[in-house]
């Protein structure tokens, strides 16, 4: 079952090239340009300034300096294909911008947990004190 997309892509926006696969196929691979790139410029898009501030501070090798978010589908043999699946992995990219990241908040360690923490550094300096050379006693 598909699941709806959080924001909707206006196609209009997305520039396609298509190139020549890489890789095994033979014949095919060298003469058809069946592989697609799919270039979606952030900054020019339609999508709500919140989503496109997150997708431009991504930390992504496909997100280029100018905000332009390169992909390159070429898992099939046809080009439509290869449209519908950088169409596909556009729209993940987006959806995962569009959640709104949870609010980290500060918290402070329990007392059992730092009473913990104290015991365990005790019983390890006691280790560690007990590794020293061993002395003559007369």
């Amino acid at each position: 079952m598909e699941r709806q997309p959080l924001v909707q892509i206006d196609e209009r926006e997305v520039e396609w090239t298509a190139v020549r696969a890489q890789g095994a196929g033979g014949q095919n691979v060298n003469k058809v340009s069946s592989a697609v790139h799919l270039r979606f410029d952030i900054a020019a898009s339609s999508l709500p300034s919140e989503v496109k501030e997150r997708l431009l501070a991504l930390r992504d090798s496909r997100l280029t300096q100018e905000g332009v978010l390169v992909l390159k589908a070429q898992q099939f043999r046809t080009q439509e294909a290869n449209r519908l699946d950088a169409l596909r992995r556009l729209q993940e990219v987006v959806d995962a911008a569009a959640v709104v990241p949870k609010a980290r908040r500060a918290t402070k360690p329990t007392y059992s947990s730092r009473m913990r923490r104290l015991e365990s550094k005790t019983q390890r300096s006691g280790v560690k004190a007990l590794r020293g050379r061993v002395r003559d006693g007369g």
